[in-house]
């Protein structure tokens, strides 16, 4: 079990827990990924494995899906960052891109098509390193079950400017 009461924190300088996702990281932006970074991994942290996704997909009124826009694992333990437009400006070494709701292996920003939506940026710690090679989030979540150390998320909110 998952020990989500640790020390492992994650914070971008793009947005504050909570807040809004500035449109240069959306689909009406330029899409990139925002700076994001951590500390307080735990002892014994192997790999870290990052998903980012919507629970509010398509309508926060009536949702039906948790939309997936980044999936990410193998990320090194020495690692406590990940840069601005982390898929384009290259990734850590070992680190493996997943397959998001677009079929693409990237992260894809907000792109809600209606409402104020929020997406968790969710970062794992891992005990091992997982064979995996362009996983959805059901097989990445699959295959760290029994291996998760520790876990903590980061929340923003998006809605297009047309909807505002």
């Amino acid at each position: 079990m998952a020990n989500t009461n640790s020390s492992l924190r994650l914070t971008s300088s793009a947005f504050k827990a909570g807040g809004s996702i500035p449109k240069k990281y959306t689909c009406e932006g330029e899409d990139l990924s925002p700076a994001l970074s951590w500390t307080g991994a735990p002892q014994g942290t192997k790999t870290f494995a990052m998903i980012v996704d919507d629970p509010d997909a398509p309508d926060p009124k009536a949702p039906k899906m948790v939309y997936v826009h980044w999936v990410l694992h193998n990320i090194p333990a020495s690692t406590t960052s990940l840069p601005e437009n982390a898929t384009k400006r290259g990734l850590p070494k070992g680190a493996v891109q997943g397959t998001n709701d677009w079929g693409k292996q990237q992260y894809g920003g907000p792109c809600p098509p209606i409402g104020v939506h929020r997406y968790f940026f969710k970062l794992y710690a891992l005990n091992t390193e997982l064979k995996l090679s362009a996983p959805k989030k059901p097989d990445l979540l699959k295959a760290m079950k029994g291996h998760i150390l520790a876990q903590t998320e980061l929340m923003g909110t998006y809605v297009k400017e047309a909807n505002r």
